[in-house]
């Protein structure tokens, strides 16, 4: 599964891994991306997402029905 929130659009930051020895080895910070299922009432069906913790406030304060109009927008199947 990838590490990219459908709503956010947030990915991974890539950098580096500073040890004690001052060592540097590279690593990536991953998004806090979760596997949710949305009922879409327009809809009368459920709609899974894959979504980072900010994209689940953002589907708390807009709404799923925006945030799924807007999805089909860009042209995201769901």
């Amino acid at each position: 599964m990838s590490a990219v929130c459908q709503v956010t659009g947030r990915k991974p930051g890539f950098g580096k891994q500073v040890s004690h020895s001052h060592r540097r080895t590279s690593r990536r910070w991953d998004p806090n991306v979760q596997r949710r299922r949305y009922w879409v009432p327009s809809e009368g069906r459920w709609v899974t997402l894959r979504v980072s913790a900010k994209g689940i406030k953002t589907i708390d304060k807009r709404g799923i029905d925006a945030v799924v109009a807007e999805l089909r927008a860009k042209g995201v199947k769901l």
